[in-house]
């Protein structure tokens, strides 16, 4: 049901759910996937928020009014550091986050997020977690082995949440792709009155978020709603072709292929904007039941998971280093997917084995 509602957003001759039930289940899988903002901004946009339940509206107003002073906080935040990296004359683009929600969604509150997300060059980490420091953020997470990033966090007065500032010097492992942050910096424009902050070009921002969607194996609407929203607003100017040839060299083009499948499929009034340039659609395994359940579990999402987590690969090569990474994790990986701290042993990997082998078997015998 969600599903079709999102896409009555984008078509403004379908009709809405008339019976209240449908609107009360509707806001429960609004709400948990934190996409109240972007339900609420498109309806009132077209003048048919009036067309829903006042519980339904009261709902949305309340959490875009929340939203917008959390987000006015974060581009506050956000201003902070980038001010600070450019009086030091460092390099720095942001992602995503509330410059995101401003130009693709039209509004500051039109997209929540909890975190500031930073590229910066891979030399200037000590300088620019400094500066972070400096503005009263600890270190949360060191960059993982293998991995573009590491987080820092700060508390706030009267939020269970913290504010997370995400460092990355890349958006993709090194080892499973031949990806080049590069291109992204020299063709990156400038942005607003800063000197050495920059910002994506639009090519490279629907770029790096199909990425990002994939890398989470497209787990929540907004992932969906992210790449819908940009076809809508760049429309002819996606040049596909390029952008699956710089893919192909990057050899990223099957997780590029996979993810735009998966949104094409579940949202296909956007080959109206703009058709796919292949045929051969990938993802066919993926199922909303499966994101929105944690706990649902058939062979179709064990068949979509090892499809996500081996085949979204260009090259023998990096196909086997994936199976060897999750044959093999790393202790960080491993204690992340068993959820624990303590020291890990020869033992925790035989728990790791079992875990999986006992989910995939529940999962054949208990879903036929």
């Amino acid at each position: 049901m969600l599903i079709n509602f999102l896409q009555s957003l984008y078509d403004h001759n379908s009709s809405l759910p008339s019976e209240a039930g449908d609107y009360e289940r509707l806001i429960d899988d609004i709400e948990y996937f934190s996409i109240s903002p972007q339900v609420y901004f498109h309806l009132k946009q077209q003048d048919r928020l009036e067309l829903t339940p006042p519980f339904f509206q009261n709902r949305l107003k309340n959490t875009f009014n929340q939203v917008l002073i959390q987000n006015l906080f974060i581009k506050n935040q956000t201003e902070k550091i980038l001010s600070i990296l450019d009086q030091l004359g460092i390099p720095a683009i942001p992602l995503k986050g509330v410059l995101f929600a401003e130009k693709y969604f039209g509004h500051i509150a039109a997209r929540s997020t909890s975190d500031i997300d930073l590229l910066i060059k891979p030399h200037d980490l000590d300088r620019v977690t400094e500066c972070v420091k400096e503005l009263g953020y600890i270190m949360e997470e060191e960059g993982a082995p293998g991995h573009f990033h590491c987080s820092l966090s700060k508390e706030l007065p009267g939020s269970p949440v913290p504010l997370v500032v995400e460092i990355h010097w890349d958006i993709l492992k090194e080892n499973t792709s031949e990806f080049s942050i590069k291109e992204f910096w020299e063709q990156s424009t400038p942005f607003k009155h800063y000197e050495n902050v920059k910002q994506l070009s639009d090519y490279h921002t629907f770029y790096m978020i199909c990425l990002h969607a994939w890398r989470h194996n497209l787990d929540s609407m907004k992932h969906f709603l992210d790449i819908t929203q940009m076809i809508h607003v760049m429309g002819n100017h996606i040049d596909y072709i390029n952008l699956f040839n710089v893919a192909t060299r990057h050899k990223t083009l099957n997780r590029m292929k996979r993810t735009l499948s998966i949104v094409y499929r579940n949202f296909p009034h956007v080959k109206e904007i703009k058709t796919l340039p292949f045929l051969y659609q990938k993802g066919f395994y993926w199922q909303y039941e499966a994101i929105r359940d944690s706990s649902f579990r058939n062979v179709k999402v064990y068949i979509d998971y090892f499809d996500y987590l081996f085949f979204s690969f260009d090259t023998v090569k990096h196909r086997l280093i994936a199976i060897n990474e999750w044959l093999l994790p790393s202790e960080y990986h491993l204690t992340l997917e068993l959820r624990t701290e303590k020291r890990i042993s020869f033992k925790d990997y035989l728990t790791l084995y079992n875990k999986r082998c006992f989910g995939f078997l529940k999962s054949v015998f208990l879903h036929k």
